[in-house]
């Protein structure tokens, strides 16, 4: 499995509320993706920054969602390019 970390630096802070309105507007075009496991929206606290991790069966999946459009679509919502950072995912704890 593959982990992409996804950032956005923002030139205005959102509140907490402000970023859960936003990410449950775009929630629901990630569900059922094909190769998207599981997706988790985040906000650092200072609200400067906000993004998601995600977890991908492969790279592959990945990169055909994080095509140009993908890409222009995110900075003209958030305006900024995204930082897109990935990682091997060998082992997972769920305690859940």
């Amino acid at each position: 499995m593959i982990m992409a970390l996804v950032q956005f630096p923002l030139t205005h802070p959102v509140s907490l509320e402000e970023a859960t309105e936003m990410f449950e507007g775009s929630a629901p075009k990630y569900k059922d993706l094909p190769g998207l496991k599981r997706k988790h929206y985040l906000r650092s606290e200072d609200g400067k920054t906000v993004g998601g991790a995600y977890f991908w069966e492969s790279r592959a999946a990945a990169e055909a969602v994080y095509n140009d459009n993908w890409k222009a679509f995110v900075t003209d919502k958030y305006g900024a390019p995204p930082v897109i950072v990935f990682f091997d995912n060998p082992v997972t704890v769920d305690n859940s």
